[in-house]
């Protein structure tokens, strides 16, 4: 952990100049490059310890969820609970944040032991879980039809979590519950800062080199309350935008600031999500080009023109990340500065939070 104030200047025709005034706590996760990015389809479960498995009970020693291991014959060949019932399930602790990509599936080896049907459940802390979601439903996988076949399954979007819960649904009517598993996937590379809810971070952008017509940003944020200002950049006149968590859900707050030239367009507020307080990674990107603005939080998208009102906002070059760093700008904020973790910030192709743990 790195705490520290400090104002940072790069001179360089290459880069952007910038400034960054932070007072906060940077956690840099672990980073590993091996090869391609993309290629993201390890085997994870393989090599872990014994000690990185658990389950909800298991038949016997024999069958402890350490044999659940794919195309293994150790023990009795696999892992099965002391009672065959939807509320077991098989457990792996990957040591670390990780993306994960893929999971397959076996029955018990030489047996009559093998699961028909499961979910996915996944966590960070391994106590609060979130359960793997496809087309905007909980998903269930396929399973096996036989003991020793492999069940592959390409997951339609990644996983990125430490710990992953197998929970069967069905399994063979004339055997017991069984499994063996494997997980393919590859390091999560991420940079991670922590707010403690009287922090921000300032990124001052340099003027000559702004595309005024183009302008993203992109980050995951996580925390268990329910409001604070996630994002903010104000005007000289009133004039800003602000992304909030409010009761646990999600704002865009677009504000011309003079309601007296422009009054029908004077305040633009979309709201998105809910119950985003879990202590789970939430996405959020905000696209703007020319008038059109796309607001996305967790694959939800909303699409709207700003009919004008980005051409007349006056605003600083200036963005503040987790509060508003000068109080009492803006009248109709809540003020509560942001307490929990954001990650991977970027504006404009530009990550934010390495260049803080840098300089």
């Amino acid at each position: 952990l790195l705490r520290a104030s400090m104002i940072v200047n790069m001179d360089s025709v290459t880069e952007i100049f910038l400034k960054l005034l932070f007072f906060l706590c940077v956690h840099r996760q672990h980073m590993a490059v091996t090869g391609n990015k993309y290629n993201c389809d390890d085997q994870l479960v393989s090599a872990l310890p014994q000690s990185s498995f658990s389950s909800s009970s298991e038949l016997s020693s024999s069958h402890s969820p350490g044999f659940a291991r794919l195309n293994r014959r150790e023990g009795a060949g696999g892992w099965s609970p002391l009672v065959s019932n939807k509320y077991q399930w098989l457990q792996i602790d990957l040591g670390e944040r990780t993306e994960i990509t893929a999971v397959a599936t076996q029955g018990g080896y030489g047996s009559s032991d093998w699961v028909t049907s499961y979910l996915l459940m996944f966590s960070d802390s391994g106590q609060n879980w979130k359960q793997y979601r496809q087309e905007e439903s909980i998903w269930a996988f396929s399973g096996n039809t036989n003991a020793d076949s492999v069940v592959y399954y390409k997951l339609q979007h990644s996983i990125k979590a430490r710990f992953l819960r197998f929970v069967p649904l069905d399994w063979n009517p004339k055997g017991r519950i069984g499994m063996r598993i494997e997980v393919y996937g590859c390091t999560y590379r991420s940079e991670v800062v922590g707010f403690d809810g009287k922090s921000c971070l300032i990124y001052t952008l340099n003027k000559k080199l702004i595309n005024t017509l183009k302008d993203v940003i992109s980050l995951k944020f996580k925390t268990m309350q329910s409001d604070g200002i996630l994002l903010h950049r104000e005007g000289q006149n009133g004039d800003h935008i602000t992304m909030e968590l409010t009761k646990g859900k999600l704002s865009l707050l677009i504000n011309l600031g003079d309601t007296k030239t422009y009054p029908s367009n004077a305040q633009i507020n979309i709201t998105l999500g809910s119950l985003l307080d879990d202590q789970h990674w939430h996405s959020v990107l905000i696209e703007h080009f020319n008038n059109q603005v796309n607001f996305t939080v967790d694959k939800h998208t909303h699409h709207f023109h700003a009919k004008g009102e980005f051409s007349y906002l006056d605003l600083d070059y200036e963005l503040s990340f987790g509060g508003i760093p000068v109080p009492g700008k803006s009248g109709t904020l809540s003020r509560r500065n942001f307490h929990g973790c954001f990650e991977n910030i970027y504006y404009n192709g530009v990550n934010i939070i390495d260049l803080a743990r840098r300089h």
